[in-house]
């Protein structure tokens, strides 16, 4: 097995598994659902099938890896791994609406077609069938004990997920955010659901309280290594492959690692302060903003931290050993490969 196999049969799986869940139950509600379809791509802007970009399917995948590499059967977990890719899509359509985002995955986003109060209850749909989408395990054989366990991580995660979204938006509205206060708020917004997803995958293999455990912080490691390549690529990505200026996080003034540890850093500090608590930039402001991020090494640590957390992810891989199956347990090796080493 490796990770063009894991995604050749799990993807499919997947796919039917949210199709099923989305499914219209009546025709007076066909266009609720035609909202939804849209967000996962399957519709066009006209509610007509279509083949848009999708996500990545991380969430998922990690779910039904994790629950192969404990000794599991991964089709028993498909239930809960759409459960999951529906709660992340449930939270992407509400953090456009929250963000004013225009547009997602090269499309315009759902509050843009259909207004926000509707994409607030399309997404408060996929939230609730989120939930009910854990209740399917039963049929594929999962104990109901087990499923209590799962539903209460996944529950737990919810909270920490609008825990992080409530900082992330609450420091845009702060000049001082300290670098342990953005740690916290990436592990809530980002490394909460990455780190369920593996967890909610052992859990449905039986796996041991200690290797369940093991399998969270791998995810939360996962979690935090990726959210910080995507600070580093948000300001020094290639334009071409990323597919956005990386003059976007500067103009925004974001406040991501990189920034926040040059604003603390003795060189730079009062200078990069004082321009983040002035006058909006502008695109001539960017080289020099890039001028003062580079003297204070701030791509060298933020690279550095990016590679502390794969080496705490693969520490917390080497914890759930003796892995039952092997080559799932190597996918997830290259999944954390790939997602960290990725250039957009």
């Amino acid at each position: 097995m490796n990770l063009s196999d894991v995604y050749t049969t799990y993807l499919p799986w997947i796919e039917a598994e949210l199709r099923a869940i989305l499914a219209c139950p009546h025709p007076d509600v066909s266009r609720h659902y035609g909202m939804m379809g849209y967000h996962m791509g399957w519709l066009d802007a006209d509610l007509q099938p279509a083949q848009a970009p999708a996500g990545k399917m991380i969430r998922p995948l990690l779910c039904l890896l994790a629950c192969a590499a404990a000794g599991g059967d991964s089709w028993q977990a498909v239930p809960a791994a759409a459960g999951l890719e529906l709660l992340h899509n449930f939270s992407l359509v509400h953090d456009d609406i929250e963000d004013k985002g225009a547009t997602r995955r090269q499309r315009p986003t759902v509050w843009v077609l259909f207004g926000k109060p509707q994409a607030c209850n399309a997404g408060d749909g996929m939230f609730s069938l989120a939930h009910l989408a854990f209740h399917r395990l039963a049929a594929r054989g999962v104990p109901a004990p087990v499923i209590l366990d799962v539903l209460r991580v996944f529950d737990e995660m919810c909270v920490a997920l609008t825990e992080g979204q409530f900082l992330d938006m609450a420091f845009e509205n702060r000049q001082q955010v300290t670098l342990d206060e953005y740690l916290a708020m990436i592990r809530g917004k980002t490394g909460a659901l990455l780190a369920a997803a593996p967890q909610i995958g052992a859990l449905i293999a039986g796996a041991p309280p200690a290797a369940v455990d093991a399998y969270r912080r791998y995810g939360a490691a996962l979690g935090l290594a990726f959210q910080l390549q995507d600070d580093v690529l948000g300001i020094w990505g290639d334009e071409a492959v990323t597919g956005k200026s990386a003059a976007g996080d500067i103009l925004s003034k974001k406040k991501t690692l990189p920034v926040l540890y040059a604003l603390a850093h003795p060189a730079v500090a009062a200078e990069l302060t004082a321009r983040y608590a002035g006058p909006a930039f502008t695109l001539g402001d960017v080289p020099h903003i890039l001028a003062l991020l580079d003297a204070a090494g701030a791509r060298a640590y933020a690279e550095t931290r990016v590679q502390d957390a794969i080496a705490e992810a693969r520490q917390a891989m080497q914890a759930a050993e003796p892995a039952t199956e092997p080559s799932a347990r190597a996918v997830l090796d290259e999944l954390l490969d790939a997602l960290v080493g990725r250039e957009r």
